[in-house]
């Protein structure tokens, strides 16, 4: 094709070339998907153009019909896919297919490497959609004209080897983009009728503008969101959630529901089968799109949804949004704010339905998207009440594996009981091997156990529950009954004090004060977190958020078990061998750091630990 000016040459973004060298080296296992990512990229641009038109006045050729045409010649094995949509200036080409610094590229190779999942099902999850054509493609060809009034006809063309070229075309191009792919020879079967339109029925079936092969209409518009429950199968539900989410699994729940008050609302939203959070793929991007009477509002609308409802896919719609409603007034619309309240409620009440329907089922959720519950009590206050009876923890009363709830812990609870009792740790083993757990089950007191770290902010946040307050079973602030039986002699009061002082000033700075309890069982010694101290949990959190700051100095109170032999020696040894009782009290206050996690340096106890072998071994 002759241009009146010279090819613009030039060389593909870094990450580009990443990208293109993964899809021509054929890692994907689904070839087929190129024709499902051009579809919607092709719906993409003529929704956005529909939607500028309510703003725009002057556009290139208003009047041409808002559809996607494919075609095929299979005898020059090509697949040509056009729409009259917003089109693309030279700067545009250059920024939509020779870079992709905002697609988040990176993000897909190391998910790409790290993924069990198919290929194909992340391609178009990280806006690298377009380039899925030179998985059968070695030459792709862009014809484009903007919508703009002064737009130039140009044309883009790459191998995706050697970067790409632009120039401007012969004669006048429609509004829109042409794409057409000269297929490789071993993807020829793509160049027949019968097999594109198998595709398009596949994964474009609810693309909501007519695409047509010739002048067959291949897709069935319907948006099934604003279909009774009754008439939509469950077939066409997994259809929908694989095309709106770019998905390959079956959707783990779904909420389908209709309202009328306060607010019109159509909802049909999905819980993925996955969390991409856990796999470090970065913060999931929200894939619930609005609409109004069925017309795209947009596709990634903040403050739609609470941002800790990110997992979520789907459709929300409702007649009551302007459609000429723009991205920077969304959040300050109190008709979305509505949208935010009501729905967001509604689905945490699903949620609960669904946990007391099938508990198996439910944990299998919650193990895989409880975080993002944990982080709406710590961010929501309006729904943390509603959060926290989705909760699910393990407890003293459970077996290893089982889980209960808060409203589950309270129907064990003791007569009178007042307060609800957490643990701490790094797994279950942890929490039960440290001393802070004997003194509630001595006394029949369930304690909760929390394993995740960001449970401690948390439970900053979450400080009681159907009016009884959470309490951490290793506060130095804990209350309890002395209305237990405890074994063994306890030492007097007078030699109790002596040892406490004497051990007071073995541990120096570091503790607060010692003194004899309760408490304890088996244990001779407990390192207890006063009110104002941070935990071991809280030190990691900050040491993780400012590693480069120094965290302020351990602070704790000691509690002695009077009643252990360990401490009886102790107390004797001190009067007939004051060395051996310092190398004693140093090791007790260590190991009782060890147990709360919070002994940051090691070394002094296990030399410390290999001198009281060598004092044992003497006698």
């Amino acid at each position: 094709m002759s241009t009146s000016t010279a090819p613009e040459k030039c060389e593909f973004q870094a990450e580009v070339s990443q990208v293109l060298d993964i899809v021509i080296n054929s890692l994907y296992t689904d070839k087929e998907i190129f024709v499902r990512e051009l579809v919607s990229n092709a719906s993409d641009a003529l929704e956005k153009f529909r939607h500028l038109q309510l703003s725009e006045n002057d556009v290139h050729q208003p009047d041409l019909p808002l559809e996607i045409q494919v075609s095929v010649d299979e005898e020059a094995k090509t697949v040509t896919i056009s729409d009259h949509g917003l089109g693309m200036t030279r700067d545009e080409l250059h920024e939509n297919l020779g870079t992709i610094a905002h697609s988040g590229s990176k993000a897909f190779v190391k998910a790409l490497e790290e993924s069990k999942q198919k290929e194909s099902a992340l391609i178009g999850q990280f806006g690298v959609g377009f380039y899925s054509a030179f998985m059968v493609a070695d030459e792709v060809t862009v014809e484009t004209r903007s919508w703009k009034p002064d737009g130039e006809s140009l044309i883009w063309k790459s191998d995706g080897k050697t970067g790409y070229e632009i120039e401007e075309a012969e004669g006048n191009v429609d509004r829109g983009s042409k794409i057409t792919l000269k297929l490789r020879e071993e993807a020829e079967e793509f160049a027949a009728d019968t097999r594109v339109k198998q595709i398009l029925e596949t994964y474009s079936n609810f693309v909501s503008f007519p695409i047509l092969i010739g002048e067959d209409r291949v897709n069935t518009i319907e948006a099934i969101w604003r279909k009774k429950k009754s008439d939509v199968t469950d077939e066409e539900y997994n259809e929908f959630y694989k095309f709106s989410a770019k998905a390959f699994d079956e959707p783990r729940y779904r909420m389908h529901f209709s309202s009328d008050m306060p607010i019109e609302i159509n909802a049909l939203l999905f819980v993925p089968t996955e969390n991409t959070e856990l796999w470090g793929m970065g913060q999931m991007e929200p894939g619930v799109s609005l609409y109004c009477k069925n017309v795209l509002i947009d596709d990634k609308p903040e403050g739609l949804l609470p941002e800790w409802l990110r997992f979520l896919r789907g459709v929300i719609d409702s007649a009551d949004i302007p459609l000429n409603i723009s991205r920077e007034s969304m959040q300050d619309s109190s008709l979305v704010r509505k949208l935010n309240r009501v729905v967001t409620k509604r689905f945490l009440k699903f949620l609960d339905g669904e946990a007391k329907d099938d508990a198996e089922k439910y944990g299998e959720f919650y193990a895989k998207f409880g975080r993002f519950l944990k982080e709406g009590i710590v961010v929501d206050f309006d729904h943390r009440e509603n959060l926290s009876k989705l909760l699910r923890f393990e407890s003293s009363m459970t077996e290893k594996g089982e889980e209960t709830s808060l409203a589950d812990y309270l129907t064990r609870a003791k007569d009178g009981q007042e307060k609800i009792y957490y643990l701490t740790g790094a797994d279950r083993a942890t929490i039960e091997a440290g001393p802070y757990l004997e003194a509630l089950k001595s006394r029949g007191l369930e304690v909760i156990y929390f394993y995740d770290n960001i449970d401690e902010v948390l439970l900053q946040h979450l400080r009681e529950f159907d009016g009884k307050e959470l309490v951490s079973a290793a506060s130095a602030d804990l209350e309890l009954d002395d209305d237990v039986e405890v074994e063994g002699d306890s030492l007097d009061e007078e030699k109790t004090e002596t040892l406490c002082s004497f051990l007071k000033e073995e541990f120096g700075d570091k503790v607060e004060k010692v003194e004899a309890g309760k408490r304890l069982v088996s244990s001779p010694v407990a390192a207890l977190v006063p009110a104002d101290g941070m935990n071991a949990q809280m030190r990691q959190m900050m040491a993780a958020m400012n590693p480069n700051e120094e965290l302020p100095p351990i602070k704790v109170e000691v509690e002695i078990n009077p009643r252990h032999e360990l401490i009886h020696q102790l107390a004797t040894v001190q009067e007939e061998n004051p060395d051996l009782a310092k190398l004693v009290a140093r090791q007790l206050f260590d190991n009782a750091l060890l147990s709360a996690g919070l002994l940051e340096d090691r070394t002094d106890l296990i030399e410390r630990n290999f001198r009281l072998m060598e004092e044992a071994m003497k006698k």
